[in-house]
């Protein structure tokens, strides 16, 4: 049985029910309506037109796109046929790209387009709609009339890289989508309806929200830290039986439990390979706090924040009247203080609008350590913007109570909505500036903290204001010259970058030819336009290993540049693809020694073993192997110097000049 909204909610002292509506007059009864969905409609203008003004698809964008490629011509969710590895980070970003294709059969790039549109636009008016809740239940019995004004959307609208990744063909606007809407349902199930008419949500409607809480992992495997969270504070709070504990759970667990058994499984992995690749369990706190001045610094960000945070602090203060988590603290203090009072107690206070913010919060700051740890990224801006968001979402809109006449004058209610109002006006005059300020005045230019505003270079470098088809890509120096390459060369080998940008090179497979040629790898960092503008016949590997598991299980570098600090060396793609291996067949700058050594190096068990995990044929032997041990397999790693590696394994070093 659940239990009441009066034992349940208790920001405000438990008389107010019995005033809500009986506001004093002040402004005309449509006015708090009226201001608020206006600040809706431009707040969602502001995110559509923002995101279209700067709409492009990133390079990494078009990662996705090759595997949903793969999908939609039935090889499977992988990138190149044959070969299974998750080379996108976002499971639930690649099968809603997929879907939403398969149903319109449109142009891949413009289903992103449009979807990252319609999902960045919603993110931000669920954010609104959950914070209107919170602060109508919190004021419902303020006299006057209760403003709810845009806030803390526009912050987050008037920093560049939100705007710059609305789009790009990434999974940002799915992430701001999935946090906006739990945000919501969290808000709607601690609140009851201000107006009385609908109770808290039920059994149903907590199993919905514990669904949607559940799907964290899959939109992006850190959010996993938010999922927990609010799932936890689901399953705590008071007034459910465990019978629905155990259903929520379930319900909760489902889809990515049984995901991450057939990922285990297919892939030999417990994690996207993006996450082996990057290392994602390092730590790199330098790197992660120069990340953050990065975005911080430039706008003056902090000073909105602390804005907000001081408009959040006169409100409550202002409307509180002393009886919410006190009020229950004093409840059972009077009742006595045995185990079962306390733990009563403290689950009546996890289903109260407080403790929902402070979910959210808690969710943005460990979300923001996380980011940190790992070093941030080298896009600027890009994985700051769902912890922003996330600790926006309690302040997307603030409540300015304007008095009616009688209450003017110089008292405490007028000057906490003065103090609200020129806050706010000063929110909105920061935004205007930050929106119109370049964060890295030479963001196109790879600098030493290796983080670049991508979309401006790439703008620069294709010489596209908005590189949106892979075909603008083209334009990006070696592209042209790849696909010349590769169609003057019909019996297919093995193509590597020169310095030159017009020229690459081509190591020939091994005679006798097969009838229709070998078959290419292209091996490029540049994976997304590299493997859009080839056909899905064509290998695209990557030195960095992001859809090349050889070069994921590299060891890091610890100097290298953040998101780009495993390099594989060429001698080993030589090795690996079959492809002849002796002068002058081989480029001058790749050693023959270097490749009989990584050749051997290959035979290494493990190393075979790890790389049959991804590209042996599947079968059920072979997927319970990969489910025992796909986290042995995520944690091995190579050696990038093929003699070191030989010694690694214990492997009989070759003769020299044999």
């Amino acid at each position: 049985m659940l239990s009441t909204s009066s034992d349940v909610v208790n920001d405000v002292d438990d008389n107010a029910a019995g005033r809500a509506g009986t506001n004093r007059p002040g402004l005309p009864r449509g006015v708090a309506r009226g201001v608020f969905a206006g600040g809706v409609a431009l707040s969602a203008l502001l995110m559509f037109w923002g995101a279209w003004d700067r709409r492009w698809i990133a390079d990494d964008g078009l990662i996705v796109l090759r595997t949903v490629r793969n999908l939609l011509a039935g090889y499977g969710p992988v990138f190149n046929a044959g070969e299974r590895v998750e080379a996108n980070t976002s499971t639930a970003w690649t099968y809603i790209v997929y879907g939403a294709g398969w149903l319109t059969g449109i142009r891949l790039e413009y289903v992103v387009l449009g979807l990252a549109l319609v999902l960045s636009t919603t993110a931000v008016v669920l954010a609104m709609l959950g914070a209107a809740r919170l602060y109508r239940w919190r004021m419902r019995a303020a006299t006057g009339t209760v403003l709810l004004l845009p806030a803390g959307v526009l912050v987050y609208i008037a920093v560049p890289p939100a705007r710059d990744f609305a789009t790009s063909g990434l999974e940002t606007c799915l992430v701001i989508c999935w946090l906006a809407l739990v945000w919501l349902l969290m808000v709607r199930w601690a609140t009851p309806d201000p107006a009385g008419k609908r109770p808290l949500p039920g059994t149903v409607g907590i199993l919905g929200t514990a669904f949607v809480a559940g799907l964290g992992p899959l939109v992006r495997p850190e959010l996993a830290i938010v999922a927990g969270l609010t799932l936890a504070l689901l399953f705590l709070a008071d007034g459910l039986t465990w019978r629905i504990r155990a259903a929520m759970v379930a319900v909760a667990g489902l889809v990515p439990v049984v995901y991450q058994i057939w990922r285990m499984g297919y892939y030999g992995l417990p994690y996207p390979n993006t996450a082996v690749s990057k290392d994602a369990g390092g730590a790199k706190w330098t790197q992660g706090f120069d990340y953050l001045g990065n975005l911080v610094v430039p706008y003056l960000l902090w000073l909105p924040l602390l804005f907000l945070v001081t408009v959040t602090v006169a409100v409550m203060l202002s409307s509180g009247r002393g009886t919410g988590v006190a009020g229950n603290r004093e409840r059972f203090l009077s009742k006595g203080t045995d185990v079962r009072t306390l733990l009563t107690a403290g689950q009546r206070v996890l289903r109260t609008p407080t403790a929902v913010v402070v979910l959210m919060v808690l969710s943005g700051v460990l979300l923001l350590l996380y980011s940190l740890r790992v070093g941030g990224d080298f896009m600027h801006g890009r994985v700051l913007l769902p912890p922003l968001f996330c600790l926006l979402l309690p302040v997307a809109v603030i409540p300015l109570r304007v008095p009616d006449r009688s209450e003017l004058g110089n008292n405490p209610r007028t000057r906490v909505a003065g103090a609200v109002a020129v806050l706010w006006v000063g929110t909105v005059v920061w935004a205007l500036f930050a929106s119109n300020t370049t964060g890295m005045p030479e963001g196109a230019v790879v600098g030493r903290s290796g983080i670049v505003d991508e979309r401006a270079f790439y703008s620069l470098n294709t010489g596209h204001l908005h590189p949106i088809r892979a075909e603008d890509y083209l334009d990006y120096p070696r592209m042209r010259a790849m696909v010349s390459t590769i169609a003057e060369t019909p019996n297919g080998g093995l193509l590597l970058p020169t310095p030159s940008y017009d020229a690459w090179d081509v190591v020939p497979p091994p005679e006798p030819i097969p009838p229709g040629g070998a078959g290419h790898t292209v091996f490029f960092l540049n994976l997304g336009m590299t493997s859009m503008n080839v056909g899905l016949d064509v290998r695209v590997v990557d030195q960095m290993g992001l859809a090349y598991p050889l070069a994921a299980h590299t060891e890091r570098l610890e100097d290298g540049r953040i998101g780009h600090d495993k390099i594989l060396y060429p001698d080993w793609v030589v090795a690996e693809s079959g492809v002849v291996d002796v002068y002058p067949w081989l480029p001058g700058y790749l050693d023959e020694e270097w490749v009989a050594m990584a050749k051997l190096a290959l035979t290494c068990p493990e190393t075979r073993e790890l790389l049959d995990s991804s590209g042996a044929e599947l079968t059920w032997p072979l997927f319970k192997r990969n489910l025992r041990n796909a986290f042995e397999y995520a944690g091995y790693r190579i050696d990038r110097v093929p003699e070191y590696e030989i010694q690694r394994c214990d492997l009989p070093m070759p003769s020299a000049g044999g």
